[in-house]
């Protein structure tokens, strides 16, 4: 398989998944371009024993980290106090830009592989199937996998909720 193919395969799930570690698109097509550059100068380093998503996912997120401590992008910013809703519901949580930002950051702090599944799952919207191969792991693992980071992010919302008396 030639680099054009690769990037023409990849190029899609790669961007979904920088926009949801980056939650803004003009970042994640930037950092998108710069994974595909990278990769071209280390593809001969590429073995082939994993999947080259996976190993493309590695570049990106390598690639994001870099472009956050460049930008001196930190996650311990203050929350906004206005944030509404009496009833959370988790599907709507990713409307309102103020939720999806204590998503995104409860997500950053949240251990791994459950950060990970849920961004290929939520933002790179990869099938169960998919996230287990870049895992090594059963479509199984990943779908218990995301379930439980599903209700780690439900609880931090009813808890963040409570605590601003919101709920």
């Amino acid at each position: 398989m030639n680099f054009e193919e690769i990037y023409r395969l990849y190029f899609k799930d790669v961007f979904l998944y920088l926009r949801g570690l980056s939650a803004g698109t003009d970042i994640a097509e930037e950092i998108t371009q710069e994974t595909f550059v990278r990769a071209l100068k280390a593809i001969d380093s590429f073995d082939g024993s994993r999947d080259i998503r996976a190993w493309l996912f590695t570049i990106a997120r390598n690639t994001y980290y870099t472009y956050c401590r460049r930008q001196k992008i930190y996650a311990d910013e203050e929350l906004s106090e206005n944030e509404g809703g009496a009833q959370y519901d988790f599907t709507e949580q990713f409307v309102d830009e103020e939720s999806a930002f204590r998503i995104h950051r409860f997500l950053h702090d949240m251990a791994e592989p459950y950060k990970e599944v849920f961004s290929l799952r939520v933002f790179g919207e990869l099938p169960f199937e998919k996230i287990g191969q870049i895992f090594g792991k059963s479509p199984g693992w990943a779908r218990v996998t995301y379930y439980r980071a599903k209700k780690q992010i439900i609880e931090y919302m009813e808890v963040t909720g409570h605590e601003e008396g919101k709920l």
